[in-house]
């Protein structure tokens, strides 16, 4: 890579333009993939679109670049759709994961290089050894519910991606659910202990039978695949906080290295002045 081919990028984290650059022989780029629960709308594939041309843009600058955009197959929402579908988990997410595969290829976007299923074992096995790592250094507890959750005290810089006023949010003791509430403040969970509104979705861990929450996933797969430093994660504005603050605490907690150089944000499809929402049914 040519230094006079050098692209520069706006940093989420330091809110400034910087030189996109790599010391080995790829550049790591992480985009976090759609939960497969329903159809994407063209909100979601905004932020795809959005990164393909990033990826053809690398790649036309002569980066050696590695894309890695997965897959998220186990969370709450996708549970409580096959639930109420009355179908296995896997069942209920291949189905929506080939939708979405179809309106990728209908828009020319460009295959990742790799593409991990949370779900898949490989994964989870990662995911385990990653809250072990954290437990281990004081980061992560068990609580009296049997779930494992990540103790954002221990680590200082949280909050170092969105900037966060600390005194501006509710404190809480703990967030079990994978999403919550923006101006909440609390400790969020790593490993879900298995209830039974989870059905038969359950992998065994040395905290007991249970699954993995929402966050630990991109850690654990982008790391995986990427290294536990690379250079460039991404996704929606939405994503920013808590789930890339929280994928920052928990990795640099487990590794004590840098876990992202540098934090690339796209902004809202919007409608009416909103943000386009499947909860907002403004979607399209």
């Amino acid at each position: 890579m040519a230094e006079s081919r050098q692209l520069k990028l706006y940093n989420s984290l330091t809110r400034a333009i910087e030189p996109l650059s790599t010391h080995r022989d790829f550049f790591g780029f992480y985009c976090c993939g759609p939960t497969v629960y329903g159809r994407a709308h063209i909100g979601n594939f905004r932020a795809f679109i959005c990164a393909d041309l990033l990826v053809r843009t690398l790649k036309a600058f002569d980066y050696p670049v590695r894309f890695v955009r997965n897959i998220t197959d186990v969370d709450d929402k996708t549970i409580r759709g096959a639930q109420q579908e009355k179908i296995p988990l896997a069942e209920f997410t291949r189905k929506h994961e080939q939708s979405f595969q179809s309106d990728c290829k209908a828009l020319s976007l460009l295959p990742p290089d790799v593409e991990p299923r949370a779900a898949e074992k490989t994964h989870i096995d990662e995911m385990i050894r990653l809250v072990g790592r954290l437990i281990a250094a004081k980061h992560a507890y068990i609580a009296d519910d049997g779930s494992v959750y990540y103790r954002i005290d221990s680590f200082k810089n949280y909050g170092c991606l969105c900037h966060l006023d600390r005194g501006g949010l509710r404190a809480g003791a703990r967030v079990a659910q994978d999403e919550y509430e923006k101006e909440s403040l609390a400790d969020f969970v790593l490993w879900k202990k298995h209830r039974p509104e989870d059905g038969d979705v359950r992998w065994d861990s040395p905290w007991g039978p249970g699954r993995p929450g929402w966050h630990v996933e991109c850690s654990a797969m982008s790391m995986k695949y990427l290294g536990e430093s690379y250079e460039l994660h991404g996704g929606g504005i939405d994503l920013l906080f808590p789930h890339h603050e929280n994928e920052i605490a928990q990795s640099e907690g487990a590794t004590g290295k840098p876990f992202v150089k540098h934090w690339w944000h796209v902004a809202h499809l919007l409608v009416d002045g909103r943000k386009m929402s499947k909860s907002l049914g403004n979607l399209y």
